[in-house]
């Protein structure tokens, strides 16, 4: 693929997701030139949803002292927040049963919730449950600063 090329899916991508933002489930339009299915735009989307959340997992878990749970948590929380549209086209998109599991054994793996010796569908079963919890459960609020007021003068 040359530079050109990547250029062009990547603006096309980001029409994909303007156009879906306000309605995710909606049917999508996009570029039969580059992308001959929608299940191609759909690997594409989620391959850049992946990289993006590779990227942070590996830089939050170096600078993490804690639990690996809660950075892979805080983590992909904090992409959805940031990438709703994407997140949101994935979900009412996303139908290719090895792209949802790869992602799922990616947190399970990445939480320390599986291993590698245990069976492939095994550790995707386990990631879907991690899953369900990330997206479902309530957030621990923040703890609250007080902070003194300076006396005027």
């Amino acid at each position: 693929m040359s530079w050109t090329d990547f250029y062009r899916r990547r603006d096309a991508l980001d029409a994909v997701l303007d156009a879906a933002s306000d309605d995710p489930a909606a049917p999508l339009t996009f570029d039969h030139d580059l992308f001959a299915t929608e299940d191609e735009l759909l690997a594409a989307l989620h391959y850049r949803w992946m990289q993006q959340l590779t990227g942070r997992l590996g830089v939050a878990l170096e600078d993490a002292a804690g639990d690996r749970v809660e950075t892979v948590t805080h983590t992909w929380r904090a992409l959805a927040a940031e990438q709703p549209v994407l997140r949101a086209v994935l979900d009412e998109h996303l139908t290719a049963q090895d792209a949802v599991e790869r992602e799922q054994r990616l947190l399970a793996l990445t939480a320390g919730l599986a291993d590698l010796t245990e069976p492939s569908d095994e550790i995707a079963k386990v990631g879907a449950a991690f899953l369900a919890l990330v997206r479902n459960a309530p957030r621990a609020k923040a703890p609250a600063r007080h902070r003194r007021l300076a006396k005027s003068a």
